[in-house]
């Protein structure tokens, strides 16, 4: 069970429209590397993780994860809000707004939907703790991709403050993925998957 609270993790106080520095942001909405998907991916592996802290860490950053994907549907709301239609035409995001209008849909900046094929969940923690480790750098490329191409103080604020928790991430999936080799390493057995093989002796 959630709370909500009603404020960003970290606030996005955008000034100036600009729907091309949307269409890049939208990636970390929708893309294949973006806060939706990660979300996803973690909930749904912590169901078979066989160690509590580790399923613990999982939650934890699910849950930040759907923080941050607020965060940049509000960035991606605030770069296009109140948009005229010249502004769309010249800026190319005609496409976007025939599908969507100015709503906020979850895509990847080539324009590819949300996808739950682009993630794992595989029921063997050191495989999937692996996968989020790499989901995390792959996020944080996007947003060092994003940060040499947008200027605005407004964007590159938050989209920096993400990054930076990418970067975290990756760490505490690196301490998780310590925790399951040590379950292993202590029953001296490595050709097991602990949230699978139950009589192997690897809990």
């Amino acid at each position: 069970m959630w709370q909500y609270e009603k404020r960003l993790e970290y606030p996005v106080n955008i000034k100036q429209t600009d729907p091309k520095t949307a269409q890049y942001i939208l990636s970390q909405y929708g893309g294949p590397d973006g806060e939706i998907n990660a979300s996803l991916r973690y909930l749904s592996q912590r169901y078979s993780i066989p160690y509590r802290e580790v399923a613990g860490l999982l939650t934890d950053i699910a849950t930040e994860e759907i923080a941050h994907f607020e965060m940049i549907a509000t960035i991606v709301h605030q770069l296009t809000r109140d948009l005229t239609p010249e502004e769309i035409k010249a800026s190319n995001f005609g496409p976007y707004y025939i599908d969507h209008t100015l709503a906020v849909w979850p895509q990847a900046a080539g324009g590819v939907p949300q996808n739950a094929c682009e993630f794992q969940s595989k029921g063997d923690p050191i495989t999937d703790l692996m996968e989020d480790m790499a989901a995390e750098q792959k996020a944080r490329t996007t947003y060092d991709n994003i940060l040499r191409v947008v200027k605005d103080p407004d964007v590159v604020d938050p989209i920096r403050f993400l990054r930076a928790r990418e970067v975290v991430h990756f760490q505490r999936f690196g301490e998780a993925l310590r925790m399951v080799q040590e379950h292993l390493d202590s029953k001296n057995f490595y050709a097991c998957n602990p949230a699978f093989d139950k009589n192997c002796g690897c809990k």
